[in-house]
């Protein structure tokens, strides 16, 4: 098939601007790594580890999986997570998804059957190197996702109940939801929340991809927009029937409340903040739904102070440092302008690095990305990209940011990943339709 150059002039290339306010997150020698060799990975997926200074003994694990066209590292730069592990003294294990589109793989019959491989065997295999490598309690391991990375945390939870105590899922569906026959990705029918069913029947598919376990059950954090057109909304409400029925408790709520505008939180089981189902309503949020780090943290229980034991090696021998640029899957991207006002009396400080990369194409459709790694030396806290296409190209849907305008676009960040620390990468991503049945190929390097 030909190849051609996604069209887009001069004067239409992605524009970064950004003022720097305050730095939000905590500051930490410790740096991402990444680890190689850790053990059964059907799927070859790339594990990148985050592990603080300061590390206690009997240390958590909690393994946050990213959305479609992300990365481990995109996540790690784009949530809170590290900066809470540096706050209270835990693990994050960030794994990526390698295949076209990088998505996980919760469809296919292998991924929904403990031990039955894809990406689930390989996920676990980063938690066993973690145990074997670290001083961890293995009492303690969480997961949680954006998602993609939301469906695969409830899969996680219904293949794997004696690992994990707890998952938070963002913009997920329920476990076995996305279950396909014919080989593809992609399940329409959950995606679109017309799958319905008893909540029996949705409590029979987690026990069933692990027949004959009687142990405890995770506890479970939900989190949805009403307004989420990719995955829709009806999929939070057949989750709570899934997960309340797993853990054989009413789906009426025991307590029901507004933690904050626009948000409606019920909990079932108990009315604490361990309940055994936690379900978070978003009125008006659509896809990009915002990572409230910190609630997934608390609702974990892992909101105690750091002790001052130090456990474990920092850095083992397989593990390489990540560079404060992204790696690409695809390898290309198109040359941006860019530029960063601060506030503080620093006259040198580097404007941001915006790349711009196709991630998956199909027909007259594909999705993308813009990654924005902060080349400076102080926080941008708050920023913007602007781009346009000349080719007919527009697009249909966002996540991890929030777009308007019509060609030009504009994206501007949520309040979750407003702040990109030195080095750091944040990342948003599209889906759009373009006017020609080839491959939209971007070329050139990332900017300054």
């Amino acid at each position: 098939m030909i190849k051609i150059i996604h069209k887009i002039t001069t004067s239409a290339l992605p524009v970064l601007t950004a003022s720097v306010l305050l730095a939000s997150l905590d500051t930490s020698a410790a740096s991402l790594r990444e680890v190689t060799g850790f053990g059964t990975n059907p799927t070859n997926l790339r594990m990148h580890l985050y592990v603080p200074d300061g590390l206690p003994n009997n240390a958590p694990i909690l393994v946050a999986n990213h959305y479609c066209t992300g990365t481990g590292p995109a996540l790690y730069s784009g949530t809170q997570f590290a900066a809470l592990a540096d706050r209270y003294g835990f693990i994050v294990i960030y794994p990526s998804a390698t295949r076209s589109g990088q998505c996980f793989d919760v469809s296919s019959a292998q991924a929904l059957r403990r031990g039955g491989g894809s990406d689930p065997v390989g996920i676990m295999s980063m938690v066993n190197y973690v145990q074997q490598n670290y001083n961890v309690d293995s009492t303690r391991i969480f997961v949680t996702g954006v998602s993609s990375g939301a469906m695969m945390t409830q899969v996680l939870l219904g293949l794997y109940p004696d690992v994990f105590k707890a998952g938070a899922s963002f913009a997920g569906v329920p476990f076995a939801c996305f279950a396909t026959t014919n080989g593809s990705t992609w399940n329409s029918d959950c995606a679109n929340g017309t799958i319905s069913r008893t909540a029996q029947q949705w409590g029979d598919l987690v026990r069933n991809a692990y027949p004959g376990y009687t142990g405890a059950r995770p506890r479970v954090q939900l989190w949805h927009g009403t307004a989420d057109t990719t995955l829709r909304y009806p999929n939070f409400n057949e989750a709570i029937k899934q997960w309340t029925n797993v853990h054989g408790i009413s789906q009426t709520p025991v307590s029901t409340d507004t933690p904050s505008s626009g948000a409606t939180r019920t909990r079932y089981g108990t009315s604490g903040g361990q309940a055994l189902v936690e379900a978070i309503s978003l009125q008006g949020t659509g896809h990009n739904i915002p990572v409230n780090a910190a609630e997934a943290i608390r609702f974990f229980g892992l909101t105690s102070p750091v002790a001052s034991s130090v456990a474990s090696s920092r850095a083992p021998a397989s593990s390489s440092a990540v560079s404060s640029s992204l790696r690409s899957s695809v390898g290309s991207s198109v040359v941006a302008t860019s530029s960063a006002r601060s506030s503080t009396a620093s006259s040198n400080a580097t404007g941001g690095n915006c790349s711009y990369v196709i991630t998956n194409n199909w027909g007259s459709g594909f999705t993308g990305a813009i990654r924005i790694t902060n080349k400076r030396t102080t926080t941008i806290n708050g920023w913007s990209v602007s781009w346009r296409y000349t080719n007919g190209t527009s697009l249909s849907g966002t996540w991890n940011a929030t777009i308007t305008g019509s060609n030009p676009y504009t994206a501007t960040n949520l309040g979750w990943n407003s702040s990109i620390q030195p080095g750091q990468t944040v990342e948003f991503g599209f889906q759009g339709n373009h006017n020609s049945a080839e491959i939209p190929v971007v070329t050139g390097a990332a900017c300054n």
